[in-house]
């Protein structure tokens, strides 16, 4: 798997969990201090994220972090 089909798969969990806690993109946004179009990069695959930062938005998610970091189809 290369780099972006990764992180187009987190971001697809990113958003699938966003989703299903019944959270906006910009509700996730302004809990985690960052702007929406960061929230939107990471859901589209154009931004990378750090480990820490995908624990704190696991976080403000309310979910577990493994249900972000799951790539199998």
């Amino acid at each position: 798997m290369d780099k972006q089909t990764l992180l187009k798969k987190f971001g697809k969990n990113v958003k699938l969990e966003r989703i299903k806690k019944d959270l906006t993109q910009e509700q996730l946004a302004e809990k985690m201090d960052v702007s929406n179009n960061y929230i939107s990069g990471i859901e589209t695959g154009r931004e990378n994220m750090s480990l820490g930062k995908i624990l704190e938005l696991a976080d403000f998610i309310g979910t577990d972090i493994q249900n972000l970091l799951r790539f199998n189809d």
